[in-house]
This record gives C-alpha cells, structure tokens and sequence, in this order.
C-alpha cells in the first residue's frame, strides 16, 4: 500500500468512527448498551490466546461509546 492509498484510508476511518458517534449520540441507552455488549464479543474462542489488536478492538469501541455519550448528557443553553 503507498502512502496516497493509506492516507486515504486513514481519512475514511476517521470519517467513520464520527459517523458512528454521531449514530450513537441518537441512539437508546438500550441500543448503547447492546453495543457495549458486542464489544465484549470480540474475545478468543475457549482455549486461545488472546490477541492484542482484539483487546484493543474492543477498547476502542467502547471509546467510541463513552465519546457519543458526552454529546448525549448535553443540555440545550
């Protein structure tokens, strides 16, 4: 992969994870919860190590999470 093709990537998953938070910010305290139930998914099945780019995977969607719920617990001025 060049540089100009992981720029470019770079740049969609940054576009993506604000698309996200936006979706989230609008979503239920039922639906945010559902996805933090998925984010434990991402785990091993029984009997294998665990990977760090998984562990970090999950993390990083409950970054994602915790990130919408900020502009959730917004009042209007």
């Amino acid at each position: 992969m060049g540089d100009a093709e992981f720029e470019a990537l770079h740049v969609r998953i940054i576009a993506l994870e604000n698309l996200v938070i936006s979706l989230l910010v609008g979503s239920s305290d039922q639906e945010n919860e559902h996805a933090r139930e998925m984010a434990s998914y991402i785990a091993p099945r029984p009997g294998f190590t665990r990977h760090k780019l998984t562990i970090h995977a999950a993390a990083h969607m409950n970054d994602l999470i915790e990130r919408a719920s900020r502009f959730r617990r917004r009042e209007p001025s």
